[in-house]
């Protein structure tokens, strides 16, 4: 079996969540159990039909459950969303104790943090969960600093202007 690692797709270029996403796909091609949890995204029902066809070797969730942008939330239904977030936070750490998964893609992951939804340790939790066998995958544009010293790999994908 191989060694499992950390790899953050960062940066300010489109493609992040799509090379995540591949990897997921490759991953359960060799015959890894993938879960993807998204975060920060808009719902949208043709990827989570695309996404059920997948099943059981990849699955998908989302925890958040409003359609309306965070920033537009009044403060009752933010603090509802962190609660939700938490509960994805809180879940992808039960997956990799449990062994539910091989692989486990935490998409717009980052973004929590540069939001302030979720701490930089809770993430920390989550990836200091996984075994040696486990991946663990996360996406979003800031790369903290502090989280450096956690992950295997960092591919930043920038836009260049031409």
């Amino acid at each position: 079996m191989d060694k499992g690692y950390v790899q953050i797709f960062c940066g300010n270029g489109d493609g992040k969540s799509s090379a995540a996403i591949g990897k997921g796909i490759f991953s359960a091609i060799e015959g890894k159990r993938v879960i993807i949890i998204q975060f920060m995204k808009r719902r949208n029902e043709d990827e989570a039909a695309f996404f059920e066809q997948l099943e059981p070797q990849i699955k998908m969730f989302r925890f958040e459950k409003s359609d309306t942008s965070f920033d537009e939330m009044s403060d009752k239904e933010r603090e509802e969303e962190r609660n939700n977030i938490t509960n994805g936070i809180n879940y992808a750490k039960k997956v990799l104790t449990t062994g539910e998964c091989d692989v486990l893609i935490l998409d717009e992951a980052l973004g929590l943090i540069n939001e302030g939804i979720v701490s930089m340790e809770q993430i920390i939790q989550v990836i200091c969960a996984k075994d040696e066998y486990e991946t663990v995958f996360l996406t979003g544009i800031n790369l903290p600093e502090a989280l450096k010293d956690y992950v295997d790999i960092v591919s930043t994908i920038e836009t260049q202007n031409m």
